[in-house]
């Protein structure tokens, strides 16, 4: 498996971040008064797969605004949707952009909601610590995910192990909405397919079952400064992955912020080793309030700096951070 290179990042234009100097017109205490960006109640609703990145956000979001109360709700990517066109919640954070369909529906109530990208998520293929089969192409893993392959012993002829389980983290989870759409290219799932019913019960399904594989929102195991997100990771293997055909053992590589970073073609034709991860994603914010309100300012302030270093810390890639590669040269 190729190590990782290292990644610098410099600062970009702060997103939204006037909205947190915006004051409403009504005040706190005042007759008729609102939320501001920095104070008041919202809900937000989170896709369950960001739970520990936006965790974290709004923990540190609280502890500089104590007037401010997010309540954050984490659940699969459709019900997210479903309560932002209901306006159960005035902000949802999930992993694509608006489809033609939830368009017209916010069309009908004269809403345009705003969309802004704040990150860049990886999907950790993650296999039983047992498990020898540990490096895996995208096109094994489109067979193993449709079951055209449907045992250990077709990918590598090892004997260890048998039947294979796919699990995910949830129905309709936007984990497996990504494979259908990344990974498979619309070919239905593998009957042998179930969910848990959440991050940590894949995780802990995983680590038990040596057939299994499963698929997790890299955030659950990249923050090495967080002791639970290191507790999981110890529970299972990571699999290295690589989308190039007839691949060496270097070409195979795990979610690091380094791949998670796009590159250029000039930056790959001048370093072949140079590769993206090939499942990785975009992070987004939707923010259907009408008014600078504190949905607007916590969307502020997770596209803004400090947010972008929490996404930093973590082991995601910020959005609005240039990454510049930089490659130790031959001697």
């Amino acid at each position: 498996m190729i190590k990782p290179v290292q990644l610098l990042t410099t600062g970009a234009a702060v997103v939204l971040a006037s909205a947190l100097a915006v004051v409403s017109c009504n005040g706190p205490g005042s007759p008729g008064a609102q939320d501001t960006p920095t104070s008041g109640t919202v809900a937000v609703s989170v896709d369950e797969t960001f739970a520990p990145i936006l965790q974290a956000q709004i923990d540190t979001f609280a502890k500089l605004y104590p007037n401010a109360h997010v309540k954050m709700s984490f659940q699969p990517e459709e019900k997210v949707m479903l309560d932002l066109i209901n306006d159960k919640v005035k902000l949802a954070v999930v992993s694509r952009e608006l489809n033609a369909e939830e368009k017209a529906d916010f069309a009908k109530q004269t809403i345009v909601p705003t969309t802004t990208r704040i990150g860049i998520d990886g999907l950790a293929i993650v296999l039983n610590r047992n498990n020898p089969d540990s490096l895996l192409t995208v096109a094994q893993l489109a067979d193993i995910f449709t079951g055209k392959t449907s045992k250990w012993t077709q990918i590598s002829g090892k004997k260890s192990l048998t039947d294979i389980n796919v699990v995910f983290d949830a129905n309709r989870s936007s984990t497996a909405r990504f494979v259908r759409d990344s990974v498979t290219r619309g070919a239905a799932l593998t009957t042998r397919v179930f969910a848990a019913t959440s991050n940590p019960a894949l995780i802990d399904y995983v680590a038990t079952h040596p057939n299994a594989i499963g698929v997790v929102g890299v955030n659950w195991i990249s923050d090495r400064d967080d002791p639970a997100a290191m507790k999981f990771a110890n529970k299972v293997r990571v699999a290295s992955i690589t989308s190039r055909p007839n691949p060496k053992p270097n070409d195979y590589i795990q979610p690091y912020q380094v791949y998670l970073a796009e590159k250029t073609p000039e930056q790959m034709a001048e370093h072949p080793e140079l590769q993206n991860y090939p499942l990785r994603r975009n992070l987004y914010v939707i923010n259907r309030e009408a008014r600078a309100g504190l949905g607007t300012g916590f969307a502020s302030f997770v596209a803004g700096k400090n947010g972008q270093l929490i996404f930093q810390k973590s082991g995601l890639l910020p959005a609005q951070m240039q990454a510049r590669i930089m490659v130790t040269p031959k001697l």
